[in-house]
């Protein structure tokens, strides 16, 4: 991975960059296939001690054929913090990350990986359990198709 070019804007704490990816619900990737980009941002979680991000999705369409042609991505998690007025500038923290993706089949890790997911996306703990009571039968889990990013590597910069 290339090093940033201002050096005094680079978040250097790995854990600071972990806890970018774990607290933003959206992240947006970057792929391509035949020289052809293609961007799109997904809802995730993101698993800290395995260092890979989960997202689910349709079984079929443009994200599937892009990311079956050619697994390597390149993916953002942007924390906005907002526009400075009278000062034409932007506080932001922002991730970079790049890796692979796979597609998940075993139930356990398709279990965990949404779990992962439902943990970081819902705030309110009364709805977690029952979002959890809907998504975990055995039936919906095998129905979902998860993805599964193995993050190769990370940068993170703010502007603050």
């Amino acid at each position: 991975m290339r090093s940033i070019r201002r050096k005094e804007k680079a978040i250097t704490d790995e854990d600071e960059i972990k806890r970018i990816l774990k607290s933003v619900k959206y992240i947006t990737l970057a792929m391509c296939n035949d020289s052809n980009p293609y961007l799109v941002t997904l809802s995730h979680g993101y698993d800290i001690e395995n260092n890979v991000i989960y997202f689910h999705c349709a079984s079929e369409g443009k994200k599937i054929a892009y990311l079956t042609a050619n697994k390597q991505i390149w993916g953002q998690a942007l924390v906005d913090h907002g526009y400075v007025p009278g000062e034409c500038n932007h506080h932001y923290s922002t991730v970079q990350f790049s890796g692979e993706v796979e597609f998940l089949t075993d139930s356990a890790e398709k279990k965990h990986a949404l779990i992962v997911m439902i943990d970081q996306l819902e705030d309110d703990s009364a709805l977690r359990q029952n979002v959890k009571e809907k998504q975990l039968k055995e039936k919906a889990i095998k129905k979902v198709n998860i993805g599964k990013i193995l993050i190769s590597g990370f940068s993170g910069k703010r502007g603050e």
